[in-house]
Formats: C-alpha cells, sequence, structure tokens
C-alpha cells in the first residue's frame, strides 16, 4: 500500500500546497516503483532552521529535509511499509518559487519529489550521485506537470 499524509506546523497552508506535496511524493514513488508510507510536514523557516541545526550542524534554514525509515543499501519498502519522513519549509518554498518564476505548489511538488528521491536511498553528495538525481527530479517533475 502507498499512502502519503501531509501534515502542517506552525502554519496554514493552503489546500493546493497539501495537494502539490502529496502528488509530488506520489510520482517520486511512482516513478521509482516503491510502495510504502511517507509523511510530510509542511512547516516555517523556524522550525525547519531548528532540525536543519540539530540533525545537519547547518544553522540555516533550507527548503526540505529528508529523514528516511532505513539508510544504507537499496530500499524497495520496510516491513511495516514506513519509508521514511519529509520536512518542507512553505516559507522557503515560496520564495525560492518567486525566484524561478513558477508557482509555489509547483515548487512544493519538486521539494516532495526531491525529499523522496532522499528516503528512497538517493543522494547528491557525489557529483556522479547528483547527476542521477538530479535527471530523475527533472523527468518526475516534466511528467508531473504535463499531468497537471
Amino acid at each position: 500500500m502507498t499512502e502519503v499524509e501531509v501534515l502542517a506546523s506552525g502554519i496554514e497552508p493552503a489546500p493546493s500546497y497539501e495537494a502539490a506535496a502529496r502528488m509530488g511524493s506520489l510520482a517520486a514513488l511512482e516513478a521509482e516503483e516503491a510502495s510504502g508510507e511517507i509523511c510530510i510536514e509542511l512547516v516555517n523557516d523556524e522550525m525547519i532552521h531548528g532540525y536543519n541545526r540539530d540533525y545537519r550542524g547547518i544553522d540555516r534554514p533550507t527548503d526540505v529535509l529528508s529523514f528516511p525509515a532505513f539508510e544504507g543499501e537499496e530500499l524497495i519498502s520496510l516491513p511495516d511499509g514506513h519509508l521514511g519522513d519529509i520536512m518542507i519549509s512553505v516559507e522557503t518554498a515560496e520564495r525560492q518559487a518567486r525566484e524561478f518564476g513558477h508557482s509555489a505548489e509547483r515548487e512544493i511538488a519538486f521539494l516532495a519529489i526531491h525529499g523522496t528521491l532522499h528516503v528512497l536511498g538517493y543522494d547528491h553528495m557525489r557529483p556522479e550521485d547528483e547527476e542521477i538525481m538530479t535527471a530523475k527530479q527533472r523527468d518526475i517533475i516534466s511528467k508531473l506537470e504535463r499531468k497537471v
């Protein structure tokens, strides 16, 4: 079973933001032929800043954080089905959307795709890994944009 739950903490996001996060994550799961449960939390910059500082040692807000339930080898599904959690800063997503000249919904969907790929084991720390992940993100978002 595949399920993406979207929650909000510290903000009241537009329903379209919640739908965009869910659609992005589901599109990434479908593209990777993965199943399981992901929880996405839409938050403000202050909340994601604290998590970024505490978990990554980076003392500033970021756009998205991923917390895979399993880290290591390739993963398709855990026995209990929970793949991991994703946190998206709505404030940062809105800012980036303005900078890139597209909608906040598109940016949130993209960040959900990015976070879901991390939950599934992809990373972008090495150039060759970044190339793979970037290509997957582009492919997934372009297919999603054609659907809506």
